[in-house]
């Protein structure tokens, strides 16, 4: 044989027949399958279940470390600060008249802190004016005709400025100062005696002057009997002063601007002078200067209440605003040689000086409007 023939041999029997399930295994086989697809769908539930747990409950990515830096562009704006502080305003009185009168208060011709010049009405008692003028001498005499002195003078100077009198203020009570004085108690609606009463005339110090009423005292329905200080004057303006912490207090170094909200809205503009300590209450009072010597109420001291403290809402400059261009202060950087910079968007280092910084922006010269800045800087994108 030149080839060799590979012999298969079939084997043809018949396989032998599977044995035939019974109904309880078959119900068993399908129990199964059940089990086998339920476990398959829970095991997907749980894993949807996970996989929104994992979205939901994961914490957001660092914004910070997702963006190490981004750019904002240099514009013109305006960088600055200031704290809310109440200011305290106070009026320092001090006894001036002491009324001579004797009677029932029957009207009150001046408001607490008015301004009162030769002749103003103060009070009146039993409907009989009392005026004030101006003089060292306090009342304490009638004055008529013969009279001498340098109460005489005084009043002759009250008549003069009442346009009733144009004689010589040589302090005798002629016929002439006589004449003068029916003639006011005419213009005042009293007996024209010709004689001035002790209780007709309070003499102060200095005229014109913002004067105060003991309203404890005088008030309408009030019984004099003489001898009451009733007039305090007042200084110029009230005294203003700022409580503060002590933290607040070095905000607040010499010549801080304070801006003062008055009760009509109007602004007043003080400085931080001089402070002294309050033991009582542990803090600083710092106390509040017009501008070069001036008051800081000007003519509007009167809305000052003459009695107690007045608490006015103030605004204390403690960086003055400065206008420029602006950048986050997250945006400087400063170079090993001292030189502040910034980094612009193509990567460059640009000198700036900065002109001044508040609240986590700073004005700065050397950039041009419009350039985009990295904030925060750094060298590493």
């Amino acid at each position: 044989m030149t080839s060799q023939e590979l012999e298969v041999t079939v084997d043809e029997t018949p396989a032998p027949a599977a044995p035939s399930l019974t109904g309880t295994a078959k119900l068993r086989r399908r129990r199964w399958g059940w089990w086998v697809l339920g476990a398959v769908v829970l095991a997907g539930a749980a894993g949807a279940v996970g996989w929104a747990a994992a979205s939901v409950l994961s914490p957001a990515e660092d914004v910070l470390e997702a963006t190490p830096f981004t750019f904002v562009e240099v514009a013109a704006g305006e960088v600055g600060s200031s704290i809310q502080l109440n200011t305290v305003a106070e009026w320092s009185p001090v006894p001036v008249g002491t009324n001579r009168a004797a009677g029932v208060v029957t009207t009150i011709g001046v408001a607490p802190g008015e301004e009162v010049v030769q002749g103003s009405v103060l009070y009146t008692v039993d409907l009989r004016p009392v005026v004030v003028s101006q003089g060292a001498v306090p009342a304490f005499r009638a004055i008529g005709a013969g009279a001498e002195g340098a109460d005489v003078v005084q009043l002759q100077a009250l008549l003069a400025a009442r346009g009733v009198y144009d004689g010589p203020a040589d302090g005798t009570a002629g016929s002439g100062t006589v004449g003068a004085i029916r003639e006011w108690q005419k213009s005042m609606g009293m007996p024209q005696t010709g004689v001035i009463e002790p209780g007709d005339v309070i003499f102060v110090p200095t005229l014109p002057t913002r004067i105060a009423l003991d309203e404890e005292v005088v008030f309408r329905g009030a019984t004099l009997t003489g001898g009451e200080e009733v007039v305090r004057g007042l200084p110029a303006a009230p005294v203003f002063t700022v409580p503060v912490t002590g933290a607040q207090a070095a905000m607040m170094p010499a010549g801080t601007r304070v801006e003062i909200t008055a009760p009509d809205g109007t602004v007043w503009t003080a400085f931080a002078g001089a402070r002294a300590s309050d033991p009582n209450s542990g803090t600083i009072d710092v106390a509040l200067d017009g501008e070069s010597g001036t008051v800081i109420c000007a003519d509007q001291c009167g809305q000052v209440p003459v009695t107690g403290e007045a608490l006015l809402g103030s605004r204390i400059v403690t960086v003055a605003p400065v206008q420029g261009l602006v950048v986050p202060s997250a945006a400087l950087v400063t170079e090993a040689s001292g030189q502040t910079a910034v980094i612009t968007a193509d990567g460059q280092r640009v000198p700036v000086t900065v002109v001044a910084s508040a609240r986590g922006m700073s004005v700065v010269e050397g950039v041009e409007a419009g350039a985009r800045v990295r904030v925060p800087a750094t060298d590493a994108p």
